[in-house]
């Protein structure tokens, strides 16, 4: 198994990121609603522009993706296909390589990304309420130890 990271080469690629999104939130986000995900699909690719966008493939086949924007992990996100096979751990270690104060947000009810995120050396520096949509999901904020 070969892991490949490459910028993403632009909006030709957001419908296959949106799909990798789509997989992992419905692998990790038990918390929200087919609704939720709905209105969040509808938005990400938005996101999409505002991010320096990083594509993780294995083997060839898109796997995941990270994006980044002034020092900050914005997203990572790995289909349900290739969790635990070192995507993540890949895309996360180059946003490190690039920015070693890399700070980040994660829902607090995704304790599988909480987890992953602690055990790669990040500690928990303050919390909100709410997301960044304003929605009752409240986001922990992250930088490295």
């Amino acid at each position: 198994m070969t892991i490949s990271l490459r910028p993403v080469s632009g909006p030709d690629e957001y419908s296959e990121l949106l799909a990798i999104w789509r997989s992992a939130v419905e692998a990790t986000h038990a918390f929200l609603t087919a609704e939720d995900v709905s209105f969040y699909a509808s938005r990400v690719p938005g996101y999409f522009p505002q991010v320096e966008l990083t594509l993780a493939t294995v083997d060839g086949v898109a796997a995941g993706f990270s994006g980044i924007a002034s020092g900050s992990l914005e997203m990572l996100f790995v289909h349900a296909d290739h969790r635990g096979a070192g995507v993540g751990s890949a895309l996360l270690q180059a946003a490190l390589s690039m920015f070693p104060s890399l700070t980040l947000d994660v829902n607090e009810q995704n304790s599988q990304a909480l987890g992953f995120y602690l055990h790669h050396g990040f500690v928990i520096a303050g919390r909100s309420a709410t997301d960044s949509e304003g929605r009752p999901f409240p986001l922990l904020h992250l930088r490295r130890a």
